[in-house]
């Protein structure tokens, strides 16, 4: 997974680079296709911004989540993701045995359907 790091009113530091690298990896295994994530993580005075853009095969999630602490902030937006993640997953799972329940139910064929009826 390709992760962008950027820092706005703070000073970089390999630390949270590393920890956020840590951090998606663990949450590459939820996605299918490795994904394109942006994150900025910005200070204003007291509160430590942290926000992450995902990009990824079928998905498009973007989180946001402050805090005093900047390691908490990033620990709240990663759940928060993954939460999405789960979420978005859990619909196209379902969407595709909708489809599939749909398309072997007896008597259902798209034929079927669109067949004329029979003459007098």
């Amino acid at each position: 997974m390709q992760v962008a790091v950027t820092f706005k009113n703070l000073d970089a530091s390999d630390h949270f680079k590393n920890y956020l690298q840590d951090r998606m990896d663990r949450m590459d295994k939820l996605l299918d296709h490795p994904g394109i994530v942006n994150v900025v993580l910005r200070s204003e005075k007291v509160r430590k911004i942290a926000e992450v853009t995902l990009v990824a095969d079928k998905l498009d999630i973007y989180a946001r989540e402050e805090s005093e602490d900047m390691q908490a902030a990033i620990d709240l937006v990663l759940d928060k993701m993954r939460k999405q993640i789960t979420r978005s997953k859990g619909k196209i799972q379902d969407r595709r045995t909708r489809i599939r329940r749909k398309a072997l139910t007896p008597g259902s064929s798209e034929v079927d359907d669109f067949a004329e009826p029979a003459g007098p």
